[in-house]
C-alpha cells in the first residue's frame, strides 16, 4: 500500500471522488446512495460476471462507463490517489480488512453493518479512525430515519417514565445448514474469484448455492447470523435513547449453534449498568431472533392485550408506559393518553449518506461514526459468542476486552486471519 494522503478541507460544493467495494446486492444501493451528486472513479466486486444480485460489476459498468474496474480491493486502493472516499459492502467477514487499509491510507470510509466480524476488529477500527483522522460511518441507514430518531427521543425525554427493561426481535432466522459444508466442490463460476470471496476466511471448496449470494449470512466463517444483520438495527434505538454502556453480562438461554452455522432461532440475555433514564441500577435487554418470537405483552401493563408486535422491533417498558418502535416505522405509545397535551419533538429529515458526505467536508463526526458504531457491533457480537455457551452468564470487562470469567468465550474475540491476509493490527 502507498502512504496516506494528507487529509485537506473541502469546499462545501466540490463533489467527493469515491470508490466502491462490493457493488451487488446491498452494496448496489450503497454505490448509488454513497455517490449522488457525487463522483464514482472507481469499483470493485469479486464477481465480474452476471449475477443473480442486483446491480453488480457488469450493471456498475454500464451506469459509471468511466469509473476505473477492479475485481480486487487490494489494487483499487494501490491505485488510489484521486480518491476522497470509499465505501465497503462486503461479506461481514471481509469489513474490517479493507476498511483498515483505506483508513491508513487517508481515506474516508462507509462500512456496511456490522461494522466487523469480531469485537477485535470492532475495537481496532475505532482506534485507527482516530489515529488517522477520517470521516467513519456504519451502513445502519434507519438511524436516519425520522420514525427510528423519533422513538429514541421520546424515551430519552421521559414520556413513558424512567426505563424497567427492554426487548429487541426479528422474525428472520439467517442460518446455514445444520450438517454443514457440503463434501464434494463444485466448479466456480466464470467471473468468479473465489480465493478474493474467501479473504481472511479459512480455505474451503466451492459449493454452488452454498455461501453466496446471501446465504453466507448464516455460515459462522462468513456472516453474523440474524443477530449481526438485524440486531445491529434493533439494539441501536436503545443506545441512542437510553446512552447505554457497554454491558456488564451476556447470557445465551437458546441452543448452541452447529459447527459452522448459526442456529435460526436465539434468546439471549444482556445486562446494562442503569444510569438516570433507567428504573433501577440495572437495566436488562432481551433480544429474540427466529423462531424465539416477540417479547410477551405481559412485559407492560399498558399494552393491549390484542397488539399485534411487528415482525421485527423494539419494546421500551417505562414506569408509565410503553413505546413499541416497528424496525423502519414509527412509534407507538401507550397508554394513549401518554400523548395528550404532549409537545412532540420535532426530527428534521437527514439523508445518511448526505451527513457523511458533510462530515468529510467539515470534520464533524458523522451519525454512526465509528466511535458510535464500534462499541454498537461489540455490544451485539457478544451475543454470538454467548450464544456458543447455553445458559452461561458471561461477565464483560470492556476496558480489558475479554470475559472476567470464561477462557473459552475469550477465544472468540479475535480470529487468526488466513495465511497471506494478515495486517497489522488485526
Amino acid at each position: 500500500m502507498t502512504a496516506p494522503a494528507i487529509l485537506r478541507a473541502r469546499s462545501p460544493n466540490e463533489m467527493l471522488n469515491i470508490a466502491s467495494i462490493g457493488v451487488g446486492g446491498r452494496g448496489w444501493s450503497d454505490v448509488n446512495g454513497a455517490t449522488q451528486g457525487q463522483n464514482l472513479v472507481a469499483f470493485c466486486d469479486v464477481v465480474t460476471g452476471p449475477t443473480s444480485r442486483k446491480g453488480g460489476y457488469l450493471e456498475a459498468a454500464k451506469r459509471w462507463p468511466r469509473a476505473r474496474r477492479y475485481q480486487d480491493w487490494r489494487q483499487l486502493l494501490d491505485e488510489s490517489k484521486d480518491i476522497d472516499a470509499i465505501t465497503v459492502s462486503t461479506p461481514d467477514h471481509m469489513h474490517a480488512l479493507p476498511t483498515l487499509a483505506a483508513m491508513r491510507l487517508g481515506k474516508h470510509v462507509f462500512t456496511q453493518k456490522p461494522l466487523t466480524h469480531t469485537i477485535h476488529e470492532a475495537r481496532t477500527l475505532m482506534l485507527e479512525a482516530r489515529r488517522c483522522g477520517v470521516a467513519t460511518q456504519m451502513g445502519i441507514q434507519n438511524q436516519s430515519l425520522v420514525g427510528h430518531r423519533t422513538t429514541a427521543a421520546l424515551v430519552r425525554g421521559g414520556l413513558i417514565g424512567k426505563i424497567r427493561e427492554a426487548h429487541g426481535w426479528s422474525h428472520k432466522g439467517w442460518a446455514g445448514p445444520a450438517e454443514g459444508r457440503p463434501e464434494k466442490a463444485d466448479p466456480v463460476p466464470a467471473g468468479l474469484d473465489w480465493n478474493l470471496w474467501l479473504g481472511v476466511a479459512p480455505e474451503r471448496p466451492y459449493a454452488e448455492k452454498i455461501y453466496q449470494p446471501m446465504k453466507w449470512r448464516g455460515w459462522i466463517d462468513f456472516g453474523s447470523g440474524t443477530l449481526g444483520d438485524m440486531g445491529i438495527h434493533i439494539f441501536e434505538p436503545l443506545v441512542s435513547a437510553l446512552g447505554v454502556d457497554a454491558p456488564l453480562s451476556v447470557k445465551s438461554v437458546g441452543l448452541a449453534p452447529h459447527p459452522e452455522t448459526w442456529q435460526p432461532s436465539n434468546t439471549i440475555e444482556y445486562e446494562f449498568a442503569g444510569n438516570q433514564t433507567t428504573a433501577s441500577d440495572r437495566l436488562t435487554y432481551v433480544w429474540r431472533d427466529g423462531k424465539a418470537g416477540r417479547p410477551p405483552l405481559a412485559r407492560s401493563k399498558h399494552l393491549p392485550t390484542d397488539l399485534k408486535l411487528p415482525n421485527q422491533g423494539t419494546l421500551f417498558v417505562g414506569e408509565k408506559g410503553a413505546i413499541v418502535h416497528p424496525h423502519g416505522g414509527q412509534p407507538s405509545v401507550y397508554p394513549r393518553d401518554l400523548l395528550a397535551g404532549y409537545e412532540m419533538p420535532v426530527i428534521e429529515k437527514r439523508g445518511h449518506f448526505e451527513n457523511w458526505h458533510e462530515a468529510i467536508r467539515t470534520g464533524k463526526a458523522a451519525c454512526a461514526s465509528f466511535d458510535f458504531s464500534s462499541p454498537l457491533t461489540e455490544t451485539v457480537l457478544l451475543g454470538n459468542i454467548a450464544v456458543r455457551f447455553p445458559n452461561v452468564k458471561l461477565q464483560w470487562d470492556s476496558a480489558a476486552l475479554k470475559f472476567k470469567n470464561h477462557e473459552q468465550a475469550n477465544v472468540w474475540i479475535q480470529t487468526e486471519y488466513r495465511k497471506g491476509w494478515q495486517i497489522e493490527g488485526l
